[in-house]
């Protein structure tokens, strides 16, 4: 018992507990503008080339970087005086709430252009929700609880996505989606909460106090110049680019997929949405335990292995067609092997960050990670799966996911792991 008690001893301090609420408000957005929009366009008989091509709203996570230097340095009027962070927080959630209603009260069917600025403005406001929630939970976060805190973020993150999914999917059968995306604006709410209550992070670093075009020019440079004077940065970012294409190529089609084969709302809501949250809480338990075991460099080295493979078992549930048992398998796998990397990914990247520039190098990094298997999402998805099928599609997927194990095996090899972390990972 005392074994067990120890165990679960630091998930219960106070700014882990913080980083899973944080982590609740981080993902209703991206799931709201990414499957569920995927859904509902499939449903209101819009084609695949055009469904695949909205994904391009999540592109925008993607772009963060390039005003996440304001979240760092610009002052908010009148909001200030509760702190740098926590302004934004309030700022910034109160922008998502405005923009999921707004998404949700159009209709695709009437007017396309309008949904397409609607999914955009959403996926501008939550990427700078984002950006302030990832510098938040950061710097928060002593060195020794990256892990942990990661970890528990995956959790909230994972609840805050699919308990949004489900309950737009559930509540949009029966009364509307303008209705499902009304109840789902309310989970922004945790992250603001958590900022009144836990404060100004301790370790947020010195804000802009000039609004000179050099100070901003440096608040602009500094985040990218800092990183790449470190040792072997290009390698470390060629790998932070290519390590999650395949993983993203496959997981923003995976609706599609489902829509052809057959399955109601209902059978997504409890399979893809709700097995596949039970699975993902799995796969970051077993995550946490495997990185205290082994250690970054093999845990990660295992995660990244796993997530390429996961594409596989669609390619299977492609060729077995529409079974119960096939999608409970594969949304399985998929989400055991991404809760586990999410872990030590994500702890990884967060001891990257200088906490000079939090905000600005961990949108970097982050943004840095999935922008081309989005764009080849948006791009090329929907015609790839229609020239050579799905299972076809999900096997190339599996393929593109080896150039990043073949990098990060680089980086073991010339001693870059440690070498190029930044003083969040430090505890100097």
């Amino acid at each position: 018992m005392k074994l067990v008690s120890d165990s679960l001893k630091p998930y219960l301090e106070r700014e882990p507990l913080a980083a899973f609420f944080l982590g609740i408000s981080s993902g209703f957005p991206y799931a709201l503008i990414g499957a569920t929009l995927t859904t509902r366009l499939a449903q209101d008989g819009i084609d695949k080339k055009t469904v695949t091509a909205f994904t391009l709203a999540v592109l925008v996570y993607n772009l963060k970087m390039l005003w996440a230097w304001v979240v760092d340095g610009v002052r908010l009027p009148l909001l200030h005086r509760l702190g740098q962070r926590v302004s934004w927080l309030l700022f910034s959630g109160a922008l998502v709430i405005a923009a999921v209603i707004h998404l949700g009260v159009v209709d695709p069917a009437a007017s396309l252009e309008a949904t397409v600025m609607a999914a955009l403005l959403a996926g501008l406001a939550g990427a700078t929700f984002d950006i302030v929630i990832d510098a938040y939970r950061i710097e928060t976060l002593r060195p020794d609880q990256l892990g942990v805190g990661s970890g528990m973020c995956q959790y909230g993150w994972r609840i805050g996505a699919a308990a949004a999914g489900g309950l737009a999917l559930v509540v949009a059968e029966r009364h509307g989606w303008a209705m499902g995306y009304l109840a789902c604006a309310a989970f922004a709410l945790p992250a603001m909460v958590t900022a009144l209550w836990l404060g100004e992070p301790a370790r947020h670093g010195v804000v802009l106090e000039k609004q000179a075009l050099a100070a901003i020019w440096q608040s602009i440079s500094g985040p990218f110049v800092e990183f790449m004077q470190r040792a072997g940065a290009w390698l470390v970012l060629a790998f932070i680019l290519v390590h999650k294409i395949g993983d993203t190529l496959a997981s923003l089609t995976f609706r599609l997929l489902f829509n052809d084969l057959g399955y109601t709302n209902d059978e997504i809501a409890i399979y893809d949405v709700g097995f596949g949250f039970w699975a993902f809480l799995v796969g970051i338990f077993i995550g946490g335990i495997l990185y205290s075991r082994m250690g970054l460099r093999h845990s990660v080295m295992l995660a990244l292995w796993l997530m390429g493979i996961s594409n596989l078992s669609f390619a299977l549930l492609a060729a077995a067609g529409h079974s119960n048992w096939g999608m409970a398998a594969a949304i399985g796998f998929e989400n055991l092997a991404s809760g586990y990397g999410g872990v030590v990914v994500v702890a990884y990247f967060s001891a990257l960050c200088n906490l000079r520039f939090t905000a600005a190098q961990y949108a970097l990094i982050s943004a840095a990670a999935s922008i081309i298997g989005r764009i080849l999402t948006g791009t090329t998805a929907g015609g790839l799966i229609q020239s050579m099928g799905y299972v076809n599609f999900y096997v190339l997927t599996t393929v593109v996911s080896l150039p990043g194990i073949l990098l990060f095996w680089l980086m073991i090899r010339r001693g870059l792991l440690d070498a190029a972390l930044g003083s969040a990972g430090s505890k100097a």
